[in-house]
């Protein structure tokens, strides 16, 4: 397993065909999901700047997962964004490692916090945030890429 910067052509078109392909695949989740981290990807493509940075992981040479880190409105917020990882490749640990690296590096950046946005289904993933010690914030029922759903904010304090 390898974690690296994301700075390879074709990284940022891997992560909206990979985040689009799985969640229609593993959720049922629309187009609307694909063209929302298109959306993302797109933003953190045009501010390249010091507040943020994407990571990939790779296992055996091939893209297996990746997460974004990414200012708020907030000067002092980091957002956690996009954490995905391949299923043939889940148990490894890419999913901490990938949080792991987020975090360090809004720490390093000299955020204050760091907040993400997820939905309640997604229990693999609130499972690496709470073990990263994100705590829920509030929850909203809203119906979005073609389901139900009930969105979660978290937070991390990063103060030492």
């Amino acid at each position: 397993m390898n974690v690296r910067e994301l700075d390879q052509p074709g990284d940022l078109g891997w992560v909206v065909m990979a985040h689009g392909e799985l969640y229609a695949r593993e959720y049922g989740w629309d187009a609307d999901f694909e063209r929302l981290v298109a959306g993302v990807v797109g933003e953190f493509a045009r501010n390249d700047g010091a507040g943020q940075r994407a990571w990939i992981a790779e296992v055996d040479g091939e893209r297996a997962g990746c997460i974004f880190c990414m200012p708020s409105d907030d000067p002092r917020c980091a957002r956690l964004r996009l954490l995905l990882v391949d299923p043939k490749r889940r148990g490894l640990g890419l999913g901490g490692a990938l949080v792991e690296e987020c975090v360090r590096f809004a720490r390093d950046a000299g955020y204050g916090r760091m907040t993400l946005w997820t939905n309640d289904n997604l229990a693999s993933a609130r499972k690496i945030y709470q073990g990263a010690g994100f705590v829920l914030v509030d929850e909203t029922p809203h119906h979005s890429f073609g389901h139900d759903l009930v969105g979660q904010n978290w937070e991390l304090s990063l103060a030492d």
